[in-house]
């Protein structure tokens, strides 16, 4: 599983507090260590209508899961 975020988003940080007190194993695309990331994530975002809440409402969409079968979310309740 892999989340695009970032760790200046309170969401991101619960999120992945969450999952690491699960033992849940992801990967972390923080989006302050590498612009790669957030071109990965604006190419999953603006193309999906998932995101279409979050762009009306002005923000980002974040953390955004991406699953191991390609699906994405919103929702890291696991």
């Amino acid at each position: 599983m892999k989340i695009y975020g970032s760790m200046l988003c309170p969401d991101c940080v619960k999120c992945r507090e969450e999952l690491d007190k699960a033992g849940i194993t992801y990967e972390f695309l923080d989006f302050g260590e590498n612009l790669q990331n957030l071109k990965d994530f604006l190419k999953i975002r603006d193309g999906n209508p998932l995101f279409d809440e979050a762009r009306r409402e002005g923000k980002i969409g974040i953390p955004c899961i991406v699953r191991e079968d390609g699906s994405v979310s919103l929702e890291w309740n696991m």
